[in-house]
């Protein structure tokens, strides 16, 4: 069963996420940000949000590792997970995997979101690339 913790309006959930020891500052400019956008970031990981029309807030990158200033994404290619950018890919290791589980899961309470069995259980991947299925359609 899904968990859910009580919604939160954008202000709140910044005051909190600001008392829970994550870091909290404006996002960069880039093609699909909004200008009230904020990065927030804890365990050398980091994720964006922003409010809604309602002012609820609302992810805008999925959580990441941070590497070299970039959210990287986790992809997964069946015999191991990498950390992927725009100009760097990494492979994941345990200690990564556990910080961004683990951020994931702060960041998800803290805004009242639904935490789903199956991602509470571990991490799960942005993209699933495997070799021996690759360029199929």
């Amino acid at each position: 069963m899904a968990k859910k913790t009580p919604k939160r309006s954008f202000n709140d959930v910044l005051s909190f996420l600001g008392g829970q020891r994550f870091d909290v500052a404006p996002a960069q400019d880039g093609a699909k940000r909004l200008p009230n956008a904020f990065q927030v970031r804890k365990y050398g990981c980091a994720a964006e949000i922003a409010p809604t029309s309602d002012d609820t807030p609302e992810i805008l990158s999925r959580p990441g590792v941070l590497l070299n200033g970039e959210i990287a994404r986790l992809l997964d290619r069946g015999y191991q997970k990498f950390f992927k950018t725009s100009k760097l890919e990494i492979p994941a290791t345990a200690d990564h995997l556990r910080s961004l589980h683990e951020f994931s899961e702060e960041l998800k309470e803290a805004m009242g979101a639904t935490s789903l069995y199956n991602e509470a259980l571990g991490t799960t991947s942005d993209l699933y690339q495997y070799d021996r299925v690759k360029g199929r359609k």
